[in-house]
This record gives C-alpha cells, sequence and structure tokens, in this order.
C-alpha cells in the first residue's frame, strides 16, 4: 500500500506524457525497481478505481491547521467557517484556451457556439446542467471552469461529444487543464515580444505556456526578440516541462535544469563584447508546503503542519534573492505560492524588501485583473511550532530553537520600516471567494541593483557578486559554434546526459539544395539553424530565435540544456530524387512558411476538409484552383495553405499552414492526428467515437455529421518517420 501512494501522482504525471496507463504503470515500477506483472496488475486495480481513489478514507479535518489560521485571522471575520466548507468541497476543473491569438479565437468560437450551447438545457438524471462559465478575471474569455464530474460526461451523448472534444484538444495542445490561480502568475508580468523572461521553477510547466504565448501574441513575428528560459531542479520533471512546452511549438524557449537557488549567471554578446544576461521579467513560483491546494491534493489534510513553512522558508528566501540578483533595473518579478502561510508568503517578500535596501518596491497590481477578489497582504503574525507553542518576537526564542526558527520568519519589529514595505500591495486569493484554491503573488520591481551587486570604484558591474564566482575560463566561447551539456568537471550532471547543441554554418552544404527548393527568402537566419550531432548524416534540423542562439554558444560551460528550438526539417531519402533531402515538418511550419515562397499551395475549406480525411486523394480531388496550382508543382514537400476569406464568417478566420507530399498524380496531408482532428473541426466537421468505440473494420474515430464516408485517416498513427509515397 506504501508503494501504491507513492505512485499515484507518478503514473498521473507519466499520463500527461501521453502514455497509457498500462505503460504510465510499467514505467513507474521500472524505475522503482520493482518491475513485475503482479505489481503493475495491482497498481491497475488501485488506479481503476479512479484517479485519487483510496482518497474517501481520508478525513477532511486539522485541528491544527484550524487553529493556525483562526490566529493569525486571514481570513475576514464572520468567514471562517465558509472558508473552510469551501477547502472540503472538491475543486471546480478549469481550463485555458492555449495557443496564440488568431488560433486561440476560433477554439473559443467553436466552445461558445456548439459544444456550450448544447449543454446549456440540458438535462441528466432529471437535474439541470450547469455549463460551463469564463473566468471574470481573465481577458478575452480563454478561460472557463466547469463543475461537470467526469460521471456526469460519460451520462449523455452530447456531454460525451464535449468530453472527447476536450480530451483530444488537450492532447494537441490546444487546451489546458490548468487550476484557475495558478493563471494568475502569468498575467501580472505584463509581458511584451521583446523581454527576456525566466521561469525559476517551471515544471510541470502551465505557467510557462502562458509566457510563451504571450511572447508571441503578434503571429506575425516568427521570431520575437524576447525568449523564455524555463528552469527546474528536478531532472525527471524538465522533461516532463519540455512536453508541454514542445506543443507551442516555439523557437523562442529552452529548457534547462538548475538548482533555482543557484542558478548561474549567463552571458550574451552584445555590440562585440560579453554582458552579463539580466532578464526582463522573471516568474518564481517557489516550493511550497501547498495548503492552498488541500481542495485537490486531499493528503495534505493529515500530513499539515506548520514544520513544512518552517523547513521551507530558508529555501525560499535563497530562490527569490536569486532571482532579484538576476532581474534587470526597471524589470518585474512575480513571487508566488500556493500557500496561504505568511512564513512562505509576506515573511519572504518582508525579508527581500529589507535585504534590497530600496532596491526592490512592491507593485500595486490592484487594477491588474479586473473581477479577481483577493485578500490585501497582512503586516502582523506570529509563529507557531508543530507542537502549538507559539512566539510573536525573535526575542522571545529559545536558542534551542534557533536552527528551526530565524529572524526573517517574523515581521519588521520598526513601525516606519514596517510601513515603508507596503506589504498590504501582496494578494492573498481565499477559496471561498470565487470557488477557487487558495494562492498568494506578489510582484517585485527592481529600482537599482542589489547593494551586493552594486560595482565600487574600479570593478565592473560583473564583480561583487560572491554567490557566483566569475572565472576567466568559464567566460570562453566554445569553438565551432558547437553548444553541449556541461562538462562532469565543471558540474554535476544528474538524469540523462543530453545530445549536443550544434549550430550550422551558413556555408553548410545542407543549404544549396534545401535553399533552391523552397525559395528561401535572402533573410532567411542560416545560423540560427542546429542540429543534435557531430557526425553522420543530419536526421533533423531545428530552429531556435537569434537570441537563444546567442545565449547557447555563450554559456555552454555553465548550463544544463535539457531542449530547446523547434523542428523544422526532417531528413526524407525520397526527397533526394526531387532535389532535396528535407521535407517540412509540421512542428515548425509557422517558423519557416515566412521564409518559404516556392512549394506553397494555396486551398479552400472544402481542400482542407478532402485532404484531412482521406489518404492519399488525387489531384483531382481538389477543387479547380488548388488543382491547377498543384500540376504546376514538382514531386516533393509542400506548403499547403489556407487564408482566411473576410466575407465568409463560417470558415476560419485565422490562417492555416500544414505540411504535405505532392506525389506523382496524389497529394498528402503530414499533420499529427490530434492536429488532425483540431483542424477538422474548425472547417465544420465533427468528428468523435461512438458509445462502442468501433465500426465493423476496427476503426476507433468516426466523423459524424461529415458527408465524407471513408475515415480510413484517423486510424492512421502520425509518425515524423513516415515516408511519403505517391
Amino acid at each position: 500500500m506504501h508503494l501504491l501512494r507513492l505512485k499515484v501522482k507518478g503514473v498521473t504525471a507519466e499520463r500527461e506524457k501521453g502514455l497509457s496507463v498500462e505503460r504510465a504503470l510499467v514505467w513507474i515500477a521500472s524505475r522503482t525497481r520493482v518491475f513485475n506483472r503482479s505489481s503493475v496488475r495491482t497498481h491497475r486495480r488501485f488506479i481503476s478505481r479512479g484517479w485519487g481513489a483510496g482518497y474517501s478514507e481520508i478525513i477532511k479535518e486539522n485541528k491544527l491547521f484550524e487553529h493556525y489560521y483562526t490566529e493569525l485571522k486571514i481570513v475576514p471575520e464572520g468567514e471562517f467557517e465558509e472558508f473552510m466548507q469551501a477547502m472540503r468541497e472538491p475543486l471546480p476543473a478549469t481550463m485555458r484556451i492555449t495557443g496564440y491569438k488568431s488560433h486561440a479565437k476560433e477554439i473559443l468560437h467553436t466552445l461558445k457556439e456548439k459544444y456550450f450551447k448544447e449543454v446549456q438545457d440540458l438535462e441528466v438524471d432529471g437535474q439541470k446542467i450547469e455549463a460551463p462559465q469564463p473566468l471574470s478575471w481573465y481577458p478575452d474569455e480563454l478561460a472557463w471552469h466547469t463543475n461537470l464530474s467526469r460521471k456526469i460526461l460519460r451520462k449523455s451523448p452530447l456531454l460525451e461529444k464535449f468530453h472527447q472534444f476536450l480530451v483530444s484538444e488537450t492532447e494537441s495542445g490546444n487546451i489546458s487543464r490548468q487550476e484557475a490561480v495558478s493563471m494568475i502568475p502569468p498575467l501580472l508580468m505584463k509581458i511584451e515580444p521583446q523581454h527576456k523572461i525566466l521561469d525559476m521553477c517551471a515544471a510541470p510547466g502551465s505557467k510557462t505556456a502562458q509566457l510563451i504565448e504571450m511572447l508571441h501574441s503578434d503571429m506575425d513575428i516568427p521570431f520575437p526578440e524576447g525568449f523564455v528560459i524555463a528552469n527546474d531542479v528536478d531532472n525527471k520533471r524538465c522533461y516532463l516541462l519540455v512536453h508541454q512546452a514542445k506543443r507551442l511549438n516555439s523557437p523562442c524557449i529552452m529548457v534547462v535544469n538548475h538548482d533555482a537557488s543557484s542558478i548561474p549567471r549567463l552571458y550574451f554578446d552584445q555590440d562585440g563584447k560579453k554582458d552579463i544576461l539580466f532578464y526582463d521579467r522573471i516568474l518564481c513560483d517557489v516550493p511550497c508546503s501547498g495548503d492552498g491546494t488541500m481542495r485537490k491534493n486531499i493528503d495534505v489534510w493529515k500530513k499539515w503542519t506548520t514544520s513544512n513553512s518552517l523547513q521551507l522558508h530558508g529555501l525560499q528566501i535563497r530562490i527569490a534573492v536569486r532571482g532579484v540578483e538576476q532581474l534587470a533595473v526597471g524589470g518585474r518579478m512575480v513571487y508566488s505560492t500556493c500557500s496561504l502561510n505568511p512564513i512562505e508568503d509576506e515573511a519572504v517578500i518582508a525579508a527581500l524588501l529589507e535585504k534590497s535596501e530600496g532596491a526592490l518596491e512592491l507593485a500595486d497590481a490592484s487594477a491588474d485583473l479586473p473581477g479577481l477578489k483577493y485578500m490585501p497582504g497582512i503586516t502582523s503574525w506570529k509563529v507557531m511550532t508543530k507542537d502549538g507553542q507559539w512566539f510573536s518576537d525573535w526575542s522571545e526564542v529559545p536558542k534551542s530553537r534557533h536552527t528551526q526558527i530565524r529572524p526573517t520568519m517574523f515581521p519588521p519589529t520598526d513601525p516606519e520600516k514596517l510601513a515603508s514595505m507596503k506589504l498590504e500591495r501582496c494578494m492573498r486569493i481565499l477559496p471561498h471567494h470565487q470557488n477557487t484554491g487558495g494562492f498568494f503573488v506578489a510582484v517585485l520591481v527592481k529600482k537599482a541593483p542589489m547593494p551586493w551587486n552594486r560595482p565600487v570604484e574600479g570593478e565592473s558591474p560583473a564583480e561583487g557578486n560572491p554567490s557566483v564566482p566569475d572565472t576567466p575560463d568559464l567566460l570562453e566561447v566554445k569553438k565551432d559554434d558547437v553548444c553541449g551539456p556541461p562538462p562532469p568537471k565543471k558540474m554535476k550532471l544528474f538524469g540523462f546526459k543530453e545530445d549536443p547543441f550544434v549550430f550550422l554554418t551558413e556555408d553548410d552544404p545542407i543549404f544549396p539544395p534545401v535553399q533552391a527548393f523552397y525559395d528561401l527568402s535572402p533573410d532567411f537566419p542560416k545560423l540560427n539553424v542546429l542540429t543534435r550531432t557531430h557526425e553522420g548524416k543530419k536526421r533533423h534540423l531545428y530552429m531556435v530565435s537569434k537570441e537563444l542562439r546567442n545565449v547557447l554558444l555563450n554559456n555552454s560551460e555553465r548550463m544544463k540544456v535539457i531542449n530547446t528550438g523547434v523542428k523544422i526539417w526532417s531528413r526524407n531519402t525520397d526527397g533526394e530524387q526531387f532535389g532535396c533531402a528535407f521535407r517540412l515538418a509540421q512542428e515548425g511550419v509557422y517558423t519557416l512558411c515566412p521564409y518559404i515562397r516556392a512549394r506553397i499551395l494555396n486551398i479552400s475549406v472544402e481542400d482542407v476538409k478532402v485532404l484531412l480525411t482521406q489518404e492519399n486523394p488525387f489531384l483531382s480531388k481538389l477543387g479547380d484552383d488548388a488543382h491547377n496550382q498543384a500540376k504546376k508543382l514538382g514531386m516533393g514537400s509542400i506548403v499547403l495553405r489556407y487564408l482566411p476569406d473576410p466575407k465568409d464568417l463560417n470558415a476560419p478566420q485565422c490562417p492555416i499552414d500544414l505540411c504535405g507530399w505532392r506525389g506523382k498524380t496524389s497529394i498528402r496531408a503530414f499533420v499529427p492526428r490530434n492536429e488532425r482532428l483540431h483542424y477538422l473541426r474548425m472547417v465544420g466537421v465533427e468528428v468523435f467515437r461512438d458509445k462502442q468505440g468501433k465500426r465493423n473494420d476496427g476503426s476507433t474515430e468516426i466523423p459524424e455529421g461529415s458527408k465524407l464516408p471513408n475515415c480510413f485517416p484517423f486510424c492512421v498513427p502520425y509518425t515524423s518517420d513516415v515516408q511519403p509515397t505517391g
């Protein structure tokens, strides 16, 4: 039973990577050296009772928790019972429409005009179904919450279709299941396309995805000047982070693996000289005791004690200090926790402000999210040990407890200093106010360098920071434009060793045939193209933004990079006979298309339907316009481009680029399965599974409502290594 409880969260994490329950269980068992069939069967029985099954035995009571928060008075007078009742209720499901603006609007239109309307007046077992509602404070109605349970979702065909839509769009990255309060920190960062952003404790990656979306707010700019460096200390969680970030197909994201409290200072070339990289925006969502998550993490009820906060307080300060050290003057850092405890919240902020000696100030974010209900930060609190002993001031703490309780855990004693901190500008979200989890967030603005970073006369700005020693050998750029994982002598490596990141040179022999075949524009950034191997044929080519390339080349010895770059081309040996050995990859089509001037086939809505519902349709199946264009194209990789017609409001109002292959007499779309379903929904073809889930031919997806009889392609698994035919 002990093993089972350890594995529930692990299985959930592996399920998020797209593994089946069986494969996830095998993975977990093998990682813990207990791989055998009986353990997997036992795990399956446990899991089959439902995700989170077994929690019903946990009594949602903790007298110490109630006593602690009653005494601290973080809840308004007369609301504590309501607060506790909300904490015992299940958390409503919340979802966020992800992706870039024009595509997100299309998904929102589909949700509102079809699925939400269908369930609005629906009754199940005599009970009227409450339709999903938008979060009042989230911009553009791109976040929604619902109380529909999985049990209810499966009781009605209409709800089942809605459920399948959510599952499919989540798998393709267009909808993200994310707790409502978790969406708040990125919104308060006020991100612009040119910002350099650090996410210090990023896994599992839902907030990181928000940051990337904001960076790409203008879809007409394939390479924003800014970038996101997403870090996590846990090597395995970094791969979950990669999975989340990759769904957005951005060339401006890099995942690294470091302890956030000592994340290395990075350098970059600017105007021919090496400068320190300071970030314009930093998200500091620190590890915490998580007592604001009791509604979804039920085991917190029995495990909660004040010692959790006391143990984490020091780490939280160290991470936050490392963050503000790397923040640019004028930049914003958002500090957040899913804890309600002032020891992890206001105490950390007060310690930061005191250490900064005026370099930091709390920003007033009260008007940034209209409609969000929150409580202002508190200015008075006490510290309690796990056995219930209270201390109001550091002077009261006996020496025997000095290792457990630190001076920074108490509010400042000087009234003038306390007032100048303006701790009331912190924001605490309480569960009963808007049916959410508990959360804390504070926005810090940097007005000047931190005191220990300020250069003295005769020193350069890089000096004066003892936390990261700078030695000459660490400042050398790696030769041959190759950025690999740090050598073991410089840094301890944990987990898996990554393949190197090798940038191509402008005169690489790969480019001439590719440039001629696709007629790449002269401004195509060849230097931003990389591969993951030193030797042999290059199988895949990736692209990063100019700024991330700069960071990679100048920091290979101090940084453990897990992943970066978006795939733009994949080797295809059949293509060599047509003049180019590389075919386009769907992941990078929106990044690459602004530079492609040939091999483009403009298609209509009806053409999209044909290409995505038939395996290898003959050219004659296309509309007249597309057919005539296709006849003029030679065989090989092509871009299938749909451009919106502003006059046809029933058609998608965002551009669609699909990778395809022009065969001898036919044409084929190279699009992953879930993206196929997504684009089909955008053009009005509803795709779902019936209750049996199978047709006579054994296929599993049925495009109901489509006049197209052949649903075979939905059964063909997409892989980037499938060789096109035709």
